[in-house]
């Protein structure tokens, strides 16, 4: 609307307004800045901090400073100055600038756009919130957008304006809490910040943007400026068979990753993205897994962190290179057939003073009270789920990696936390729901929206929770009252096994209900059977070292220990380093051990590990019916006097014997039934020399004898390993 308050034209004393203004405390800098028409004259007025002169570049026009201000005013006939105009000014220093005035450009940011995000349902938001480099009428510059519906001024720093914010004051969009500015002129990689005051006491709040796509490297912490997004993608044929891929019945096996401690450059530093894409595909096609899963990339401040208090949702990391770097990472990826998964952390942010912690000055993202708003155990902020634009943030982040980087899916992090008011609290540190109860309404329904959007939207990807407790129906979809994942990692058989498997071999038999009670639940979910970085870490030893006995022991003992895990039903995932037994715990300042792989039990574990994932990939009985009952049968579950395991895995007439020995005892003529007459191959045995084994074993193969046993109509004698899993194959 034109200005039309003539008495602020040429004041002793400023208006209000005017002084508002001045003091970087005015919520709409375009009613008094900018190109202002009446009648027959127009007025162009102008705040530069420092300016010495300023004058319109099409008209050579001078202004005339407002008192002793850095206000400058030209009053002239109408039609003088174009819709679009420069400036050029001279500051302290005497250096002359020439720009573009911000505050002659109308609002960008459309209702409708606004009105989606409003509803939490603008899936894209992240394109039109944050900072984009546009043409406008012919003039490039950057448009500033976020939303601080609390705050009284908002403005836009940076190097550009000397970290001033007096200097590019915002304009707020009706109700919607979006501020917006365009900024001609600037280019991309310059660092930028959200000055902020606060409309109560006044506090100015310096953050980076919520939507910020790059971010400096840590310490720093401003967000940068991202360069258009022309990446050229080479996985069309990738993206292609993803969409029509049948995951359920497929191999997933997946190497879970830390990326700046799988390995280090020469010089003990962070390798780039492009680096590690092209050394750690190599690794992965070797070793066999079928995806790789990177724990958070998304920018963090911390590296004690591991990435899981993040402060950029829309940004890879910096600490590996810049978003194409990482776009050019997964398209590797992809080109060599395997997977990418990404680590992503929904259920808390850190409370940086730069990030999203009471961002307006109010508890914005967040709960406004403590016993909803605060993690104790993680010293984080929840986020607030029953807000549409939180929601909304969120949603769109995980949109984001799906779509603009390619990503194949999630695996959701602390899930548990999310559904549960009381998680981690006392009596009287959590407020119930409406109903009194204590599952977290909002946090469900956000779930269940995140999973039916990213599905519709992303057909072939996958969403897969963190959730290590009872909750019904986690991996069953919406429309059937569940939460809509993919998969669920298996909390339950992954303790069970490891508890199992630190008990002194004598007293196994008193634990065999350990092996076998994930049975009763293993087909109520979509399981992935995992040993992860948490297992590894604070005290709890690594895998080689979980083990019981002596260096032989141990190392036999994890052998069978993968080979139970690999023949199981359920998809595979294994931390990085497990796979060549190390001996320490990770530490995320530190590479692999990779120097262990000159040493044969170490090497061994290595090549049995890329074996299975072999097997597993290759003999559909292991993977085709990982989530169905018709894949698994008992042959033997019941010897817990000799410690043993057996069970058929099958897919429809085809099928594979596993017997397991968790004894050091050899088992020579150990009876199984089995459901064919015919020969019977040994086709994997952990206990073979290649890994490290006694090399005991069956010699190749075994004949079925029409000795009916366990219910079946013929049965096998066969040598059981000590501290070893075989598989057998009928021929």
């Amino acid at each position: 609307m034109p200005h039309t308050d003539t008495q602020d034209r040429h004041p002793t004393e400023l208006s209000t307004d005017l002084q508002r203004l001045v003091e970087a405390r005015h919520h709409d800098p375009f009613n008094l800045l900018g190109r202002h028409t009446y009648a027959d004259q127009e007025l162009v007025r102008v705040f530069i901090p420092g300016a010495a002169w300023v004058r319109i570049v099409e008209t050579a026009t001078p202004l005339e400073r407002v008192g002793n201000t850095d206000l400058f005013e030209w009053l002239g006939p109408a039609g003088t100055v174009p819709e679009r105009y420069r400036l050029i000014w001279c500051d302290a220093n005497g250096a002359e600038h020439v720009a573009y005035d911000p505050y002659c450009f109308p609002p960008q940011l459309t209702d409708f756009d606004l009105h989606l995000f409003g509803e939490g349902k603008h899936w894209h938001i992240y394109r039109i919130l944050g900072a984009h480099r546009k043409q406008l009428d012919g003039v490039s510059g950057v448009l500033f957008a976020v939303w601080a519906p609390s705050a009284e001024r908002v403005s836009i720093v940076g190097d550009f304006n000397n970290w001033d914010g007096r200097s590019h004051p915002m304009r707020v969009s009706g109700g919607s809490g979006v501020w917006e500015l365009f900024i001609p002129g600037l280019g991309s990689g310059q660092p930028y910040k959200y000055e902020i005051r606060t409309r109560h006491q006044a506090r100015i709040l310096l953050k980076t943007d919520p939507y910020g796509q790059h971010f400096e490297l840590r310490p720093a912490t401003a967000s940068l400026i991202p360069r258009d997004n022309s990446y050229p993608w080479q996985d069309a044929g990738w993206l292609e068979q993803r969409g029509k891929a049948d995951w359920q019945h497929s191999p997933v096996s997946i190497y879970e990753v830390h990326l700046g401690s799988w390995k280090r450059d020469t010089s003990d530093q962070f390798m780039n993205y492009r680096s590690l894409a092209r050394e750690l595909v190599d690794y992965v096609e070797q070793t066999g897994f079928t995806h790789i899963e990177l724990m958070p990339v998304t920018e963090h401040p911390l590296d004690a962190s591991w990435g899981y208090q993040s402060t950029g949702y829309f940004a890879p990391t910096s600490r590996f290179g810049s978003p194409d770097d990482f776009r050019y990472f997964v398209d590797y990826c992809h080109q060599h057939n395997i997977g990418v998964l990404l680590d992503w952390a929904p259920a808390h942010f850190p409370r940086d003073a730069f990030g999203l912690a009471e961002f307006d000055g109010t508890a914005l993202y967040e709960h406004h009270d403590p016993r909803r708003g605060e993690h104790h155990d993680w010293g984080t902020l929840i986020y607030n789920y029953g807000r549409n634009e939180v929601r909304n943030f969120l949603l769109a982040s995980a949109v984001y990696w799906l779509e603009e980087f390619h990503i194949d899916g999630l695996r959701v992090d602390a899930v548990a936390s999310m559904l549960y008011h009381d998680y981690s609290r006392k009596n009287g540190e959590w407020l119930p729901n409406i109903y009194g109860g204590r599952e977290n309404l909002e946090a469900v329904n956000f779930l269940r929206d995140l999973n039916t959007v990213t599905h519709a939207a992303f057909p072939g990807t996958v969403m897969i929770a963190e959730e290590s407790t009872a909750w019904p129906g986690v991996s069953r979809p919406v429309d059937m009252g569940g939460l809509g994942f993919s998969m669920k990692w298996n909390m339950g058989w992954m303790h069970d096994s490891l508890n199992y498997m630190q008990h002194e071999p004598v007293h196994r038999k008193y634990h065999h209900n350990d092996l076998t009670f994930g049975l009763l639940y293993a087909f109520t979910e979509n399981f992935v059977l995992p040993f992860s970085h948490d297992e590894v870490v604070h005290g709890k030893r690594s895998m080689l070292y979980k083990q019981t006995g002596d260096d032989w022991q141990q190392f036999a003992n994890l052998r069978l220990l993968y080979t139970y895990m690999f023949t199981s039903p359920g998809k595979k995932l294994l931390f990085m380093g497990n796979e060549i037994a190390q001996g320490h715990e990770w530490h995320f300042e530190t590479s692999i051990e990779w120097y262990l792989l000159d040493y044969k039990y170490h090497r061994g574990v290595q090549t049995l590990v890329s074996d299975l994932n072999k097997f597993y990939r290759e003999i559909p009985a292991l993977h085709r019916n990982d989530f169905s009952s018709a894949g698994f049968e008992w042959l033997d579950c019941n010897a817990a006097e000799q410690s043993i395991l057996g069970y058929l895995r099958r897919d429809g007439d085809d099928f594979v014997v596993v017997a397991l020995n968790f004894t050091p005892v050899p088992r020579h003529g150990y009876r199984i039934g089995v459901p064919a007459e015919g020969s019977y191959q040994e086709c994997f045995n952990s206990d073979s020399v290649y890994y490290g084994g006694s090399d005991v074993g069956n010699r190749g193969q075994v004949e079925a004898e029409a000795v009916p046993w366990s219910g079946r109509p013929y049965s096998i004698a066969l040598t059981v390993p000590p501290l070893a899993g075989i598989v057998l194959q009928r021929l």
